[in-house]
This record gives structure tokens, C-alpha cells and sequence, in this order.
């Protein structure tokens, strides 16, 4: 298992808990403390589950917005609990993080098989899918991965100049 799918894993777990238990904030410290000693006790990842984990608690209500928009079928509240955080995880990721977009989608999926139901890897693809299909900023960092793939490759100054031309912008 790669560091970060372990540390999403861990982050997966604590937003698990934090939701179960009412989203106390005050909590979410001792959530990831415990559930690194539990299991990850010498695992040291520069602070990436923090960074998961208080990201989605800080823009829970916008990521909740496209679950609803984007899970039509399913009201929140009946969403499974291990779903719903999955999907915060990846919409996180693909809002607010520079991680390459399919990546995080993988990941989701992975996670999902891995922790949910049957269905629920398709699921958390088919909501991640329409998000990325839908979000413009995001197939634009997806397509600035690739020229920056490419460039490396061919080191074309042709490809480099198209790198360039793709604008930084906040995605949310």
C-alpha cells in the first residue's frame, strides 16, 4: 500500500468517526491521533491527513452541495457514511488540491471498494466522473498534467509554451 492511499485511508477513518459522532470539530486532533496509533503507529505522512481531513471539514457545506447536485438519486442523509466521506475525500480533492484529478478519483474508488459496499465503487466513480466532466478547472489541471508529462518527454519548447498558457486559477 502507497503512502498516500494509506493516508487517505487514515483520513477516510477519522472523517468516518467525526461524522458518526455529530462533526465536532474539537474532536477531529484526537480522531487522527487515535487512528494513526491504531493503525499507522510509525507512519509519518508530512501532514497529509490533516491536511484531508481539515480540508473537508473546513468546506464541507460547498462539498456537500455537489454531492446533492451530483448524487440526485440519493438524498444526503441516506447516502451511506462510509460513501458520503469517500466522496468528501475525492471532491476535496479535485476542488481544492493540486493532486492530479484522475488520481484522486482512482483513489476514491479504491477506497470505496475497499471500505464500502458492492456498488459503491461505481457509485463514487459515477458521481466523480460527472464532477470532473462538469468542472472546467478541473480538466484544465488534468490537461496541464499531461503537457507537463509530455514536455518531459519530448522537452519541446512547443509543449512547454502550452503548459504555460493554461491559467492557475482557484478552483472553487
Amino acid at each position: 500500500m502507497s503512502n498516500r492511499h494509506l493516508a487517505r485511508t487514515i483520513a477516510l477513518q477519522t472523517l468516518f468517526a467525526w461524522d458518526f459522532n455529530g462533526k465536532k470539530a474539537e474532536h477531529l486532533e484526537a480522531l487522527i491521533a487515535d487512528n494513526f496509533s491504531n493503525f499507522a503507529p510509525s507512519f509519518d505522512d508530512g501532514g497529509f491527513v490533516k491536511d484531508l481531513v481539515f480540508g473537508v471539514k473546513d468546506h464541507f457545506e460547498t462539498i456537500d452541495k455537489y454531492i446533492v447536485k451530483y448524487a440526485t438519486e440519493w438524498p444526503l442523509d441516506q447516502i451511506t457514511t462510509v460513501d458520503r466521506n469517500i466522496l468528501r475525500l475525492g471532491i476535496f480533492e479535485l476542488l481544492y488540491t493540486l493532486i492530479p484529478p484522475r488520481v484522486a478519483i482512482n483513489e476514491a474508488i479504491e477506497i470505496a471498494k475497499s471500505f464500502g459496499g458492492d456498488s459503491s465503487g461505481k457509485f463514487v466513480n459515477g458521481v466523480l466522473g460527472a464532477i470532473y466532466n462538469d468542472e472546467p478547472e478541473i480538466k484544465k489541471r488534468d490537461n496541464k498534467e499531461e503537457l507537463e508529462a509530455s514536455k518531459k518527454e519530448a522537452g519541446s519548447e512547443t509543449v512547454n509554451a502550452e503548459a504555460a498558457a493554461i491559467e492557475e486559477k482557484p478552483l472553487v
